[in-house]
């Protein structure tokens, strides 16, 4: 330890004639430790929402989604698309066809996304785990009881959202119309139905992600289904969709992957799948850091007061100093280290605070957001990282650092005299 900031250090916790300065210094400290443990604490909870509705998304999306740079569809009966099933870091292989079509039940008629998937769409997602009603089952036709020879009904499962505008749930027992536009073909003005191909199906079962994207507007169907009335051959789909085997680096397997198919295709992992909502996350994240930094420089100025009035308490001391032969670079290396040890205090406090408070609220869930079937969780979600902890002290020291070479700056050995 060098000599001038031996001498802030014992200055720190040394009695000062005034005590007035004590009293500064203290408010100086606390108030850039209450700033300090806010942004760690308000951070926490950010990355608590961003995880939570992370794991949502998870149990819908896959891993990995490959669709085509040009166009809709493509075929999956191609070289580079059959190699997909053969690698090792790719544990579940899925077709899927995607597209709007019309469902109409009771006199309703509501618009909707139609996924087809096959039998691997279990093993790809968590789709068992949002589940709110029924059961899924989608890839198994069954016959309705009439008696008609090969009157067959399909099984779907909407979105929680989806199912209360039709006013449908899954123990009613009448099915539903679903209707999608012929890929070829002029429209017959004087049988428009003649330019739709249609099926019927019942309800199995009705997820929610708690995501209006997904829940207002996605049904799930057979994959045979959805080729059917999209006009799809049996290698054709809109994506396919993979799920990585344990441990794999998605990073580079997307790499891999993408070497392998070629620039015919785009292959987009859970954060780019759901690009815009992690965007609007991370400008969130970042506006508050911003906030969180002027409300920290304003705390950062009580510093400067208590900085100054040492200068006044320690003149004597000053000159001690110069006697003995210290510059004007010693005497304001002093008061620089002095004011930016206050801050690095204060940063210490409000670190350990949040963290703690973090951490307990990740626990022991104190501050509960409210009670009832409108709340996914029952307290405010909290995800300490420690890439939020090192930005936090950056910030406070070097926020801390500025405001004590303000004033410690225009000091002078004849300024102490």
């Amino acid at each position: 330890m060098n000599v001038s900031l031996r001498i802030a250090w014992r200055y720190l916790f040394a009695k000062k004639s005034h005590n007035a300065i004590n009293i500064v210094s203290g408010v100086s400290a606390a108030g850039v430790a209450v700033v300090t443990a806010a942004m760690v604490i308000v951070l926490s909870v950010m990355n608590g929402f961003g995880a939570l509705v992370e794991r949502m998304f998870s149990a819908f999306d896959p891993d990995l989604k490959i669709t085509a740079a040009e166009g809709k569809y493509f075929s999956t009966a191609t070289d580079e698309i059959q190699q997909l099933r053969s690698l090792e870091c790719v544990e579940v292989y899925s077709e899927t066809v995607e597209e709007t079509g019309l469902i109409e039940f009771a006199g309703k008629q509501v618009p909707a996304i139609l996924k087809g998937v096959d039998d691997n769409f279990t093993k790809l997602t968590a789709i068992d785990s949002i589940i709110v009603d029924g059961s899924f089952s989608v890839n198994e036709r069954f016959d309705d009881g009439s008696g008609v020879l090969g009157r067959m009904f399909e099984r779907s499962v909407p979105g929680l959202g989806l199912a209360n505008q039709l006013g449908i749930t899954a123990h009613y027992a009448g099915g539903m119309k679903v209707y999608a536009p012929k890929r070829e073909g002029r429209v017959n003005m004087l049988r428009p139905d003649k330019s739709f191909n249609s099926a019927s199906t019942f309800i199995s079962g009705v997820f929610a992600v708690n995501q209006t994207k997904y829940d207002d507007k996605y049904m799930l169907v057979s994959l045979p289904l959805a080729r059917m009335l999209f006009d799809y051959s049996d290698t054709e789909a809109t994506a396919v969709e993979l799920r990585l085997a344990p441990g794999v680096n998605m990073k580079k397997a997307k790499r891999q992957i993408e070497q392998l198919i070629g620039e015919g295709y785009v292959v987009k992992n859970r954060y780019e799948q759901q690009e815009d909502f992690f965007k609007i996350m991370q400008v969130e994240k970042a506006l508050t850091i911003i906030l969180m930094i002027f409300i920290l420089l304003i705390a950062s100025f009580n510093i400067i007061g208590s900085l100054s009035m040492l200068m006044i308490d320690k003149r004597e001391d000053a000159v001690v100093l110069r006697n003995l032969g210290a510059d004007n670079a010693v005497i304001k290396r002093i008061f620089l280290y002095e004011g930016w040890l206050v801050s690095a205090l204060g940063a210490v406090v409000g670190l350990l605070a949040g963290v703690a408070i973090s951490f307990g609220q990740q626990h022991f869930g104190w501050i509960k957001l409210g009670t009832g079937t409108e709340y996914i969780v029952s307290a405010y979600p909290v995800e300490v990282q420690a890439a939020d902890i090192a930005l936090v002290a950056v910030v406070v020291l070097a926020l801390g650092w500025l405001a004590a070479w303000i004033p410690s700056r225009k000091l002078t050995i004849d300024s102490v005299e």
